[in-house]
């Protein structure tokens, strides 16, 4: 138990209504009783140091990949690290680093198709390379990283543009962890780092950037099964690009790009002959620049858009992009990625909430309301709790487009949601003689991610059926938030679980709250 954990423990079991006098010989009787044998000592002293070292060395290989990685694209090319490997200990390891090589393409099956290590992967790689050794893993660790280390060299000007690409990277993460499940906080994230970058790096070139998502072709099948739609650009572009369709059949480099998996750049525009212009009105004559289209990758480097930027209205018409340039912003589209999907697990999690609620409130009458919430980060470290739903008595729900957002010093009356965020344990406590039981949704590392704040008027306790039915319900949305996060990592296979559950490329993450009660029937029966 942590600290927050055992606070908790003891402030569900004692109640509200106990005295002061009886807490305190609570108090002693635990001091006096609780002992810890020798070996329960040194398991504890055990663990603490296990999640030192693998804290620490995760630290350790994390910034190795960063120096490797000094364009900030977000990942390594895998031969590129292999040549390097395979002359570790003057070529010796070479059979370690094959078998190596053959378990990480196993337990990441999309390496062998698209050949790019991600920091997660890299740091498996080096770990499986060193228990292929006779000898302390941890120290052949260590050599691996001088090795590798000293296989890499940057120039202090070169150090500092990699810093500072970093910390632009981060913004567009941070946009979406504060955006609640809005998609345009992110959007201008991305073309603010764009056009930094180039401010800082690329000679003031005047660029034209959009992003575009795959969407199911509804309206015009016959032109296509996909189309992409133009979700984003610079504010110049927008009365030409924003909220455009692109068809397969149309002009454009585009969807060659997505069905290549790789970049697409075109140096001259005017030479290339299949190029779509948005913007009609240019002249033929003055449409001269630059084109780079980039793959959005997801977790699974599976393409679900693309990243596009342009030259076109530049002054100079022989404004290229560099190699450094496009390895960056290949680390614009992960970062991205990230949080795009980020979102998209936000919203998946409001939907197993919106599913778990339609089902408990036929069920459970003494319930009055339930209210959802999502955590955010905060000002100064200080994360923030989204009110997203409000459900009434009657099973009536509000979902809030733009959320409440409650910090903890200006809500004394709500510190218990904070204690249930903290603990990540069940609260129970009384507000104005109104009974509430705030519910912990876990992530995968039991993080709050979420929480069910469950008034149930002036009743100290549910009725028998009601409190399994809801404890039912708790236990199944766990699941299925479970199995999202599950499916976002990059190491699961995406798999779906009903038929009905992949309609439209869109996952129904409700669909997931009833397959879980559905198993749990089953083993019932």
């Amino acid at each position: 138990l942590t600290l927050p954990q055992f606070v908790q423990l003891m402030d569900n079991f004692v109640g509200e209504d106990i005295s002061l006098p009886t807490v305190k010989r609570l108090t002693a009787f635990i001091k006096r009783e609780y002992e810890l044998t020798e070996e329960e000592k040194n398991k504890l002293l055990e663990k603490v140091h296990h999640r030192s070292h693998v804290a620490q060395r995760k630290q350790l290989l994390e910034t190795l990949f960063e120096k490797w990685d000094s364009s900030a694209c977000g990942s390594l090319d895998l031969e590129e690290v292999v040549a390097v490997l395979s002359t570790f200990k003057g070529g010796m390891g070479k059979k370690a680093l094959m078998e190596a090589k053959e378990q990480l393409c196993s337990r990441y099956p999309q390496l062998s198709r698209v050949g790019k290590l991600s920091p997660k992967a890299f740091q498996t790689f080096l770990e499986l390379i060193a228990s292929k050794f006779t000898g302390n893993e941890d120290e052949t660790i260590d050599n691996l990283v001088r090795f590798l280390t000293h296989r890499v060299e940057q120039s202090h000007t070169k150090s500092l543009q990699s810093s500072a690409r970093r910390k632009w990277l981060q913004d567009i993460q941070q946009a979406a962890e504060t955006s609640r499940t809005s998609m345009e906080p992110v959007y201008k994230a991305v073309i603010k780092v764009l056009s930094q970058d180039m401010e800082a790096h690329g000679d003031n070139k005047r660029i034209s950037a959009y992003i575009a998502l795959l969407e199911e072709n509804q309206l015009s099948p016959e032109q296509g099964q996909v189309c992409l739609h133009y979700v984003a650009c610079t504010a110049d572009d927008a009365p030409h690009v924003l909220n455009q369709v692109l068809h397969r059949d149309m002009k454009g480099v585009s969807f060659a790009a997505i069905d290549q998996g790789k970049p697409i750049y075109v140096p001259r525009v005017q030479l290339h002959g299949n190029i779509h212009f948005w913007n009609s009105d240019h002249p033929v004559e003055e449409r001269k620049g630059s084109l780079l289209v980039l793959p959005l990758y997801d977790a699974h480097w599976r393409v679900f858009g693309i990243l596009g930027l342009d030259t076109l209205q530049d002054q100079c018409d022989k404004s290229i992009f560099l190699t450094d340039e496009i390895n960056f912003y290949e680390g614009v589209c992960h970062a991205f990625s990230k949080a795009y999907h980020h979102i998209c697990m936000q919203e998946n999690v409001l939907q197993v909430a919106v599913t778990a609620l339609d089902w408990l409130y036929p069920r459970t009458p003494s319930i009055h309301t339930v209210t959802t919430y999502l955590v955010a980060p905060g000002k100064d470290k200080n994360y923030a709790l989204c009110k997203v739903i409000t459900t009434d008595n009657t099973g009536q729900k509000e979902i809030h487009s733009s959320p409440v957002v409650l910090l903890r010093e200006e809500n004394l009356l709500r510190d218990y949601l904070f204690k249930c965020t903290d603990s990540s344990e069940v609260t129970l406590i009384s507000v104005h003689g109104e009974h509430h039981i705030a519910v912990p949704l876990h992530d995968l590392s039991r993080q709050t991610l979420g929480m069910f704040d469950i008034s149930i008027g002036q009743h100290k306790k549910l009725p028998p059926q009601e409190q399994k039915d809801l404890q039912k319900m708790l236990k199944m949305a766990q699941a299925a938030c479970s199995e999202i996060l599950q499916r976002s990592l990059e190491e699961t296979q995406p798999t779906q679980v009903l038929e009905a559950e992949c309609v439209s490329n869109v996952r129904h993450a409700g669909i997931l709250f009833h397959w879980f009660m559905l198993q749990e029937l089953r083993e019932c029966v």
